[in-house]
């Protein structure tokens, strides 16, 4: 389930889809679509850039987007606006993992609800950081004045980020905290590791 079907989350659902995952519903900023034998993806995108919005794709069921959040799915990816799942909704999630694609899109009092129902959450500060991996090797390219394809691109930030997610996983497991705890906690030692080294302390 992918909530918000802007740049972000429309080319998250289709690399899921690519990757073989059945997307039940997408929502944009006027409603969401849904259908529980799975949306054509490549379609539904094709059907937004002739129709400008999805709430009509043939073959779906219309839905609001704060519906589309409480449906029964696995996975959801809160992809649009921050504070969308709060303690007044975070009981009707059902899904058991959550791809935070959006800046902080889940309310500190829902965080608590979720993790104590048993729901792994992946946190923005983990999972949308492509975009700035990426804009890095933009300008890395800018300064040598080469140009990388495509294909190194995606190795290179598949290398870059897989890193850091198997060490908050490992952390998280280890210390029995969440991934966002995790993510929080590797984040301010490289941080303070960077400041003693630099001599600030």
């Amino acid at each position: 389930m992918v909530q918000g079907f802007g740049n972000a989350g429309s080319w998250t659902a289709r690399l899921m889809h690519d990757m073989g995952c059945k997307i039940v519903g997408v929502s944009d900023v006027n409603g969401g679509v849904y259908n529980a034998r799975g949306l054509d993806i490549d379609r539904l995108v094709e059907y937004q850039k002739t129709s400008g919005g999805i709430s009509e794709f043939v073959g779906s069921e219309g839905t609001s987007n704060q519906e589309l959040l409480e449906l029964d799915c696995d996975v959801l990816v809160p992809a649009a606006i921050d504070n969308v799942i709060t303690e007044h909704n975070a009981g009707n999630i059902k899904a058991k993992l959550i791809l935070e694609v959006a800046n902080h899109p889940i309310t500190p009092g829902a965080d608590r609800i979720l993790n104590e129902a048993g729901v792994t959450i992946l946190p923005d500060i983990l999972v949308n950081a492509g975009g700035v991996i990426v804009s890095y090797f933009e300008w890395t390219q800018n300064i040598q004045e080469f140009h990388w394809e495509e294909d190194r691109v995606n190795e290179e930030l598949k290398r870059k980020i897989l890193l850091p997610y198997h060490a908050v996983q490992s952390r998280a497991v280890k210390e029995g905290i969440t991934h966002r705890q995790a993510s929080f906690e590797i984040g301010i030692l490289r941080v303070a590791r960077v400041v003693e080294l630099r001599g600030f302390v």
